[in-house]
């Protein structure tokens, strides 16, 4: 297959994943990143779009850190939801301290429209308490407000000119959960201008539900982990989903490699399950797996690298309960470039896995 119809068809299943997920928060489990942590309070400086409204200081972690790190860290053990990173902050502290994240929306909320609010949480077993609000604020403009204590609407609209709406997902039960990741849900009508969203606890101690998690406090407050952010339109009518056709070339969009690995992570299996239903829905179907490679490294060394990555595809789809005598996989090693090797951005592209669905 010639360059220009592999960038046809790169780019037709970019699309595919977009419209099927159609989640307006940008960089939504936080891996995508300016610097690798290596200390507290600096989610706002190293998380791509995402910022912190207030002075509060909310922590990144990212498996990349030893020091900032996942699922180690210094307020617990807890493993990633999703990809390799996650978020760490306050919603109960002492005199009032809270902390946030912000981020700006792919586009302006619809008026009128009622969109799904979803994200991932897990109380640290640092943590005294376990609370049961989370405060939600969409605005027109992001805030920067020069203050450590709780978002109260007080503070919201002392900033003139600046639109938004807030509330809080009330739940029946205390987030309380030191293990398990929970996923919290809500729906949001739009008023029309929202185009940031900020999440955290908006009370001040006083009317913060809590419900106490150690035997004795240690006045380290409470402490959750956030993963995995959605917005989506539930009024947005179905756009027909492309399908994915038989014997042609497609890249996995969301399963390139990391630097001389061949793991899959949970985002890429999220994508593998969609190729699954398609072999299920058509058992006379067979599939084909290439795995290819960057040019570091010595070419025998870059074509069994390749090779492990198209069987450990192949294992996955295995392990589901396809039938091996549906399935071969190529190593290609680093001969099949799709982009120039000689930045990171064109490398990280080339350490790619590509399929073919295959009815001979």
């Amino acid at each position: 297959m010639v360059l220009k119809q592999y960038i046809s068809l790169y780019f037709f299943f970019s699309c595919a994943t977009l419209v099927l997920a159609q989640n307006l928060v940008m960089n939504p489990s936080f891996e995508e990143f300016k610097e690798c942590p290596n200390s507290l309070g600096t989610f706002g400086i190293h998380v791509t779009h995402w910022s912190t409204p207030t002075k509060g200081t909310t922590d990144y972690f990212n498996t990349c850190s030893t020091v900032m790190g996942a699922p180690e860290n210094f307020k617990g053990l807890q493993h990633v939801k999703f990809g390799s990173a996650y978020a760490g902050l306050y919603f109960y502290a002492p005199t009032d301290y809270r902390e946030y994240i912000q981020v700006p929306l792919r586009s302006t909320l619809k008026k009128g429209n009622t969109y799904i609010l979803s994200f991932h949480i897990s109380l640290a077993e640092g943590s005294d308490f376990a609370v049961k609000d989370f405060g939600v604020v969409l605005s027109q403009k992001p805030y920067d407000i020069p203050t450590k204590a709780n978002l109260s609407k007080g503070r919201l609209f002392k900033m003139s000119g600046n639109l938004f709406q807030s509330f809080e997902i009330n739940n029946a039960q205390y987030h309380k959960n030191k293990t398990d990741w929970l996923e919290v849900k809500t729906t949001v009508v739009a008023k029309g201008f929202e185009r940031f969203l900020i999440l955290g606890n908006l009370r001040n101690n006083a009317s913060t539900r809590k419900l106490k998690a150690k035997r004795q406090e240690s006045k380290r407050g409470s402490y959750y982990y956030i993963d995995m952010v959605s917005l989506t339109n539930r009024d947005k009518s179905e756009t027909p989903k492309p399908q994915i056709e038989n014997d042609s070339l497609y890249v996995f969009k969301n399963l390139h490699f990391d630097f001389d690995r061949f793991t899959l992570t949970k985002v890429a299996k999220a994508e593998l399950a969609k190729v699954q239903q398609k072999l299920l829905d058509n058992p006379n179907l067979k599939l084909e797996i290439h795995g290819h490679t960057d040019n570091f490294g010595k070419p025998s060394y870059n074509k069994i690298l390749s090779e492990k990555r198209a069987k450990t595809i192949a294992n996955y789809f295995i392990e589901v309960g396809i039938v091996r005598k549906r399935i071969t996989w190529y190593g290609h090693g680093s001969t099949k470039p799709v982009a120039d090797n000689n930045s990171e951005q064109g490398r990280a592209l080339n350490r790619r896995a590509e399929f073919i669905l295959k009815t001979q």
